[in-house]
């Protein structure tokens, strides 16, 4: 059995006063008070980062983490772009598979608001292939294509795909961590002024710092002292063509279906299961595609599913969706971002989501994409 013994993230926004390695110790050691573990219990790190390499001259931020924390452990770095933390993730699973009776930490975190918005798009890029680039698209160009296409095919307009930031403002506002606690209105949402039609900037995720940390452990007796823990049943990963000019269809992220269907195979449970999923929604179209590649909706059918709020907390929908709010209102500091998703799915399992929490729930979902899909991983918790 693999568990998670513990939680921690830093607040999610524009941390002026605090540097990478800043959010990465403080992470680290409020999750390791907090959990009652102390730093020589932790026999690995893994360490998920996108951006310091490209904004920082930074490729080697394992080596920092060993010095702040004077410790000679293996330290791994992990790079899959916004799928970076659920990489982390499942490469800490794989660790442990292999490596029975041991305890790892993994952490992520990204800073990215100390640099202009074009140092940052252009860093963000790097996760798209090389002829988006020479094109001038940005991400938001890319995911206003799939909207689209999205909207077109299934005969849906803006506020169809809108609905997704009302809810997960809404979430925000309850989670004292998210980068954006306010509300929004569909009305705001659809005036928002326009990045990449339709996609206005109230359907887009920000930039964010922040951090996120978790302990992982295959050690029973630590499971069995926890105070509070839940399992990781499957952690899953698929990958697909860069480019968009090489995918079979772009309604659909074919990495999502396939994670997806791995991780609940291996997880043994059913879709039905599964009452609350954090969901890879960095622009409002991602939230609906992925609840349809992870087979919780049919395909179509989101739009119509996404307007009626089923997904929101307080309505009587069969899953909630990001109640931390996602990464439009929780924020989007990339490397800590999966883990943070992680991180919540635990609080829930766990009963500490406060105003968040949602009842009678035994099992819950991260998803987390990097690039346009390039990049899948799907994590199944459960109690």
């Amino acid at each position: 059995m693999i568990s998670i013994l513990g939680y921690y993230s830093t607040q999610f926004g524009e941390l002026w006063e605090r540097s990478l390695f800043d959010l990465v110790k403080e992470s680290i050691d409020s999750l390791l008070k907090e959990s009652k573990i102390e730093k020589k219990e932790i026999d690995a790190i893994f360490f998920s980062n996108m951006m310091s390499g490209i904004l920082e001259n930074n490729l080697h931020g394992s080596s920092k983490i060993a010095q702040l924390l004077n410790t000679h452990i293996p330290i791994f770095r992990s790079e899959a772009a916004c799928a970076s933390g659920g990489m982390a993730v499942y490469l800490a699973v794989q660790y442990l598979k292999a490596n029975p009776g041991k305890t790892v930490i993994v952490v992520g975190a990204e800073k990215m608001t100390d640099f202009s918005p074009e140092e940052a798009v252009e860093g963000l890029m790097a996760a798209a292939s090389g002829e988006e680039q020479e094109a001038g698209l940005t991400f938001p160009g890319l995911y206003a294509l799939l909207a689209q296409i999205y909207l077109n095919s299934y005969h849906y307009k803006h506020e169809n795909i809108g609905a997704i930031s009302v809810k997960n403002h809404f979430h925000g506002f309850l989670n004292e961590k998210a980068h954006f606690k306010r509300k929004v209105t569909l009305k705001q949402v659809l005036s928002s002024p326009k990045i990449a039609s339709p996609l206005g900037v109230l359907d887009c995720s920000p930039i964010s710092d922040g951090a996120s940390a978790i302990i992982i452990t295959s050690n029973t007796k630590k499971i069995k002292q926890a105070k509070r823990t839940c399992s990781i049943l499957s952690s899953e990963i698929a990958s697909d063509s860069i480019s968009f000019m090489e995918r079979e269809r772009l309604d659909s992220l074919t990495s999502t279906v396939v994670a997806g269907n791995k991780a609940f195979k291996e997880a043994g449970i059913k879709r039905s299961d599964i009452r609350v999923a954090e969901l890879h929604d960095c622009f409002s179209i991602a939230e609906i595609l992925g609840m349809e590649d992870l087979g919780f909706w049919k395909k179509g059918e989101g739009g119509k599913r996404a307007l009626a709020y089923e997904t929101m907390l307080g309505n009587s929908g069969s899953i909630i969706v990001n109640t931390s709010g996602g990464l439009k209102a929780a924020g989007h500091p990339i490397g800590a971002t999966g883990i943070k998703q992680v991180g919540e799915i635990f609080l829930q399992l766990t009963h500490q989501a406060d105003k968040r929490q949602v009842h009678d729930v035994y099992y819950g979902l991260a998803h987390n994409v990097g690039g346009s899909g390039g990049t899948a991983v799907v994590t199944i918790l459960g109690i």
